[in-house]
């Protein structure tokens, strides 16, 4: 791994051109995942999957769908556990049991790139990522749009992301349904997310970006 990339949870792409890099995390249901492929496919717009090897174990057709499609697949812990409670050797042996539940349902080319769960990381587990091999990237935004109908709409959703498109930025959203309301509002505002960027000049990228 270059020297450069070590130490920081990338929240955006060093660049000043107009991209904008749309990342999805799959740790819980996998309602959104049609629709967001759909959509995806439709628009023509390549983006990042990050996955947990739970994720990878109970829906190995979706994440070959993901990959097949041509996006790049991430990884997101095995159980979505609190990284800063876990010591080096078991950060080690949780991303080793994450990336190969994501290669043996077909995730191609899953490592290097990782996303923490929660968000929740110390420098300490950053420097114990890297030295497993990954570039754990964060986010510029996250949409929210997870919370469901106790915070969110699909229209604050947009409204949210569009808000913080700055060149390079990182949008966090997720495959699933909110456990309580099973509203799907990241899959559902995709669509204008898509069009609201295009119009304000930006196009999509991958974070293979990072990697160079």
């Amino acid at each position: 791994m270059p020297a450069a990339l070590r130490g920081v949870d990338w929240e955006r792409i060093p660049t000043t051109r107009a991209v904008v890099a749309l990342t999805f995390d799959g740790g819980s249901s996998d309602a959104g995942v049609a629709s967001i492929l759909a959509t995806l496919r439709a628009e023509g717009v390549p983006a990042t999957f990050f996955v947990t090897g739970d994720f990878a174990r109970r829906y190995p057709s979706q994440v070959a769908a993901m990959s097949a499609a041509g996006h790049r697949m991430g990884n997101h812990s095995d159980a979505h556990d609190h990284y800063p409670l876990l010591t080096n050797a078991q950060i080690a042996a949780d991303l080793a049991a994450a990336e190969g539940a994501i290669r043996t349902a077909g995730g191609r080319a899953a490592c290097p790139l990782f996303r923490f769960p929660y968000g929740d990381r110390t420098a300490a587990d950053v420097a114990a990522v890297n030295d497993a091999g990954y570039v754990p990237v964060r986010w510029t935004v996250d949409s929210l749009g997870w919370t469901g109908t106790s915070r969110m709409t699909v229209q604050r959703v947009v409204d949210r992301v569009l808000a913080a498109a700055t060149p390079g930025a990182v949008v966090l959203l997720h495959v699933g349904a909110n456990p309580d309301d099973g509203t799907t509002f990241d899959a559902d505002a995709l669509p204008a997310i898509i069009a609201g960027l295009r119009e304000r000049g930006y196009s999509f990228v991958t974070l293979d970006r990072l990697l160079g």
